[in-house]
């Protein structure tokens, strides 16, 4: 998605023309794979890291764009988010001390990209879903205001036809509505790159599919969204849903989505998944395609396939096949997408590592590995990985299901030592990288394990707000020492700083839980609501969750003891001591602001509203309790 001069509207003959050119390409590349015009017998390895930026307050920092522009280095890119920011390592050749110099490499770019955000107020923190991420970071207005970010946000919504959905569902239970792409910034991984001979392709790709649950399974980070905790990595459903285009009719037809683990094994060429795509996907972007691939080859020259790359970049593998061209030379490489970003560097080329070392030692051990697993079992594998990490029973070739622990310990890693081996790597990186991975399953402390771990160690000190903070603050301190994550302490309350930030604005402390009901229903369950749950308001909403009214305590009391309300045979509606003139706020309000409102009205609860729907509520009980913390905060100094 580089892309400069993406075309923001198609009409329909801009898009029969990309239509043409994407056309070309695919049977250019075919050209290109019988002439043995691929560059084939070396093996290269690169990468991609996405992160996010955060402020003082350790929330999101939409500070990217104002980055780039003090940041001198074609690597470092912009991200869709204004939080988010990436760059890319140049392709090293795969051997020797190679695994060293990505380490190194990602520090430099990262202490460069460290030094010029910090003057911006900003930090930089390596996660898979940053944990003091809210809906509210994930509008338009967070989006980079580039051309090819617009449209694709145009063209993934206008195929969509409707707004996007999240429901995932782990300990707890996200359900989120959205009205754009954007919700794809919430993710940020480590994508590694592997290139291999166009001979080579169809067997490394199928062994790239197998290994892709364990070693998932082994590289977690992303637990949590939006407060709740959900997948192991729960990366890999925020990213399905967040650029799904599929409608309700989808369920009846089997429509695949664009994001995809992939439908079935590869049999002969890196063609048949390029065609399956086009086949299967509408194109969403287009550009001026100034290539004729046909005619660059007839002159001796190595086409770039300009419009199958940019189709390619819509459609969201989780092990990507990537055609590109360097130095003059066209190569092969199988992209794996689904690394989280963090916990540490070291974590990161790890799992690299880890990956390198299977691909390496399955291609020495194994003629075809469809011989000796399913299919099925394998995408079992990649969604029991997600869900649970290395809580998840994973099946290998022995057709028997095993925990993901013993998988990786008992066989997994000694095929990936032997597969570094055979290549020539460092033995001292060999045992860096591959015994960091050992030590993390071995002790099952991933970096997943590590945030539910610190979270539950809080308990209920603070609010959400104050312990998510406490995570990403916790995540800056211990990336800055360069140690992994299962050497990690966990998280304490304290490490957020200054409890402040936390009540700045009332979302941040709103209450959630809320029981409502509507307003045909008996006044008897609102006394009983207010009895059992010792609260003194109950908001009424209609059938559309719009909220109509409230009904207050003392009101209430005052309508039971009244001749009106003694005197009635039949149950009374909430309509008739409900009050619907009502003073709301939204969830961007100030707690100064909030305060204001409520004595200026002489109210002493103030429904949070978000077009026209209830979303939380604040009572003069919250500003009680912000005050006892403020109390403590000023003995404590």
């Amino acid at each position: 998605m580089g892309e400069k001069d993406i075309r923001i509207e198609l009409d329909s003959s801009d898009l029969r023309v990309f239509t043409q050119a994407l056309l070309r390409d695919v049977r250019a590349l075919d050209q290109l794979l019988h002439g043995d015009m691929i560059e084939s017998g070396v093996r290269r390895i690169g990468l991609e890291q996405e992160l996010f930026l955060v402020d003082d307050m350790w929330r999101p920092a939409p500070v990217a764009v104002e980055a780039l522009e003090r940041i001198d280095d074609p690597r470092v890119t912009s991200e869709i988010g204004r939080f988010n920011l990436e760059f890319n390592l140049d392709p090293l050749l795969f051997g020797g001390n190679c695994l060293r110099l990505m380490e190194n490499r990602l520090n430099e770019l990262l202490e460069k990209v460290r030094h010029t955000v910090r003057d911006l107020g900003a930090e930089v923190v390596l996660a898979g879903i940053l944990p003091t991420l809210r809906k509210s970071d994930l509008s338009v207005d967070n989006m980079v205001p580039a051309d090819r970010y617009y449209a694709l946000n145009d063209a993934l919504t206008r195929l969509r036809g409707s707004n996007y959905e999240l429901r995932i569902k782990g300990t707890d239970e996200l359900r989120v509505t959205h009205d754009s792409v954007m919700l794809e910034a919430a993710n940020a991984s480590f994508q590694v790159h592997f290139q291999v001979g166009p001979e080579e392709f169809a067997r490394l790709y199928n062994i790239a599919m197998a290994v892709t649950g364990p070693v998932l399974a082994a590289a977690v980070n992303s637990p949590l969204m939006l407060g709740r905790r959900l997948w192991a990595e729960t990366r890999i459903a925020v990213f399905q849903q967040s650029v799904d285009t599929r409608s309700p009719i989808s369920e009846i037809r089997d429509v695949p989505a664009r994001v995809s683990f992939g439908r079935e094994w590869v049999d002969e060429s890196v063609i048949e998944i390029f065609k399956s795509d086009v086949s299967r996907f509408h194109v969403l972007l287009g550009r001026e395609i100034d290539e004729d691939p046909f005619e660059m080859m007839s002159e001796g020259r190595v086409p770039s396939l300009k419009a199958l790359q940019l189709f390619n970049s819509t459609v969201y593998r989780w092990n990507r096949a990537c055609y590109g061209v360097a130095n003059d030379v066209a190569h092969l490489r199988i992209e794996n997408r689904v690394l989280p970003c963090g916990p540490s560097v070291r974590d990161e080329v790890a799992n690299a590592a880890f990956w390198f070392g299977l691909l390496s030692g399955l291609a020495e051990e194994v003629d075809d590995v469809r011989e000796v697993i399913a299919f099925d079992s394998v995408y079992t594998n990649f969604l029991s990985a997600a869900r649970l990490g290395l809580e998840a029973h994973l099946t290998w070739f022995d057709g028997e299901p095993v925990t993901a622990q013993a998988l990786i310990c008992d066989t997994l890693l000694p095929l990936a030592r032997r597969g570094l081996q055979t290549r020539g790597i460092d033995a001292a990186d060999i045992e860096r990288y591959l015994d960091t991975v050992e030590a993390r399953v071995d002790s099952r402390r991933t970096g997943a394990r590590w945030q539910l771990n610190s979270l539950a160690s809080m308990g209920e000190k603070g609010t959400l707000e104050e312990r998510m903070a406490a995570l990403v603050a916790a995540t800056v301190e211990r990336q800055r020492h360069a140690r992994p994550v299962h050497e990690w302490g966990r998280a304490e309350l304290d490490e957020a700083g200054s409890w402040k930030p936390s009540y700045l604005r009332v979302e941040q402390y709103m209450s959630t839980d809320l029981l409502t009901v509507n307003e045909d229903q008996a006044i008897d369950l609102v006394a009983n609501l207010m009895d059992w749950h010792r609260i003194h308001h109950v908001p009424v909403e209609d059938n559309e969750h719009r909220l109509v009214g409230l009904v207050s305590h003392r009101p209430l009391l005052r309508f039971l003891a009244s001749d009106e309300g003694r005197g009635e045979d039949s149950p009374i509606p909430v309509s008739r001591v409900m009050v619907t003139d009502l003073v709301t706020a939204g969830p961007e309000t100030t707690t100064l602001e909030a305060i204001d409102l409520m004595r200026e009205h002489r109210i002493s609860c103030l429904p949070i509203v978000k077009e026209d729907r209830l979303i939380g509520i604040v009572t003069e009980h919250d500003f009680m309790r912000i005050a006892g913390t403020l109390l403590e905060e000023m003995l404590r100094e």
